[in-house]
């Protein structure tokens, strides 16, 4: 192998590349970048036996070659060269045992790795593929990927799931996340994917995710589908990222959602922005043992407050639109300061089924985007009370 390249024409794939192998433990052969020169390019690939990433890059390659390296220490090095100082020249030697770089007076050496760990990488499919905005789905998954649950043993629900639906001859996408305590989905209308996706759906492991929220760019991608793997390509073909689907059985949502539109629901509307500030501050006064936000709701108000053993208690009423029969309510303060905060909309309404029964959140300029939060049972004591002020 013997090539030329410009420093900052790969370290973007270099870093792509590095984010998903393993940094210091695991498998040798996981922790690999391995850097392949042909037909004028270079490319950069790694995995973690999971996800897959495969970069092509403009180089002037005169020998032709497969070389794997420590990848986190290689890519530490280029991010530390500086491309006015020259090009790269990339070489192995006659033996094939170490890869040389060279920056002008700058030399380094790497031991290579033993060219039998490579294996093959995924193809992309050619047949049956998508355009899609790269931003769209970087903001869904924001949108639902804090509601899934972050332990892999609780299979189905560890996952992002996304599914084609048709009600009343509209064609639509679900994408939902359930953690046990919250619910997220988010709707939305693409014929094209909802061709592609399967009538079951795919299920995506949370632990995927953010791997593809760091790829991603606002640019249109590329998405293919096979039977066992999830594929995203940028629109000029340069890079191509890959993630296993997940089998497992989905929960029914359908049941508590349901449960929403029933007659004697509660609704409380209350200015979105008002409210995260009211318990930003409110928080202030929760401990391990009470992480709540109690509601209590009045004519033309909600007040929400908090108290602590050792932190005092805190009280704040907020102008809002309230009907039904429930009087209080409570909420595990931060996941609801969470929740607001991936609402777009000046308001926010609250569908409140019961004291202790799921609660939807939803908001106007937010038409396609619905969470559910379960309440907390209250269990309130009183610590402090103006009297002891």
């Amino acid at each position: 192998m013997f090539l030329k390249v410009n420093r900052d024409g790969i370290i973007e794939g270099l870093q792509k590349s590095a984010n998903i192998i393993p940094a210091k433990t695991g498998a040798a052969f996981l922790r690999t970048i391995w850097l392949k020169a042909e037909n004028g390019t270079l490319n950069i690939m790694s995995t973690d036996s999971n996800l897959e990433f495969m970069g092509s890059y403009q180089a002037e390659v005169t020998d032709e070659g497969l070389a794997g390296v420590q990848g986190r220490a290689f890519y530490d090095l280029v991010r530390q060269l500086r491309s006015d100082q020259g090009e790269l020249v990339i070489k192995t030697d006659g033996e094939n045992q170490n890869l040389l770089m060279e920056q002008k007076a700058r030399k380094y050496t790497f031991p290579v790795n033993d060219p039998e760990w490579f294996q093959k990488f995924s193809q992309f499919p050619e047949n049956g593929t998508v355009f899609w905005s790269g931003d769209f789905l970087h903001e869904i998954i924001e949108k639902i990927s804090f509601c899934i649950s972050d332990e892999d043993s609780m299979e189905a629900i560890a996952c992002l799931y996304m599914i084609p639906r048709e009600e009343n001859g509209t064609r639509s996408i679900e994408v939902c996340g359930l953690n046990g305590h919250q619910f997220a989905m988010f709707n939305f209308v693409n014929d094209d994917i909802a061709d592609l996706l399967p009538a079951e759906g795919v299920l995506i492991q949370k632990k995927y995710l953010a791997e593809l929220k760091k790829w991603l760019t606002a640019d249109e991608i590329e998405m293919a589908i096979s039977e066992k793997r999830l594929f995203f390509r940028t629109g000029d073909k340069s890079e191509t990222f890959t993630l296993p689907l997940s089998y497992y059985q989905y929960p029914n949502y359908y049941n508590f959602l349901a449960k929403l539109n029933d007659d004697d629901v509660s609704k409380l509307q209350v200015n979105r922005a008002e409210l995260v500030d009211a318990l930003g501050r409110v928080s202030l006064f929760n401990t391990d043992s009470n992480r709540c936000a109690y509601f209590t709701f009045g004519e033309g108000e909600v007040t929400v407050h908090s108290q602590g053993q050792d932190t005092g208690a805190a009280r704040e009423s907020i102008g809002a639109t309230y009907s039904g029969d429930l009087e209080r309510i409570a909420f595990p303060t931060k996941n609801l300061i969470d929740i607001l905060n991936h609402f777009n909309s000046e308001s926010v309404t609250f569908t409140l089924t019961g004291g202790e029964a799921p609660c939807g959140i939803s908001g106007e300029d937010d038409p396609d985007y619905k969470v559910i939060v379960m309440p907390m049972m209250i269990q309130e004591e009183t610590y402090y009370t103006e009297d002891n002020a």
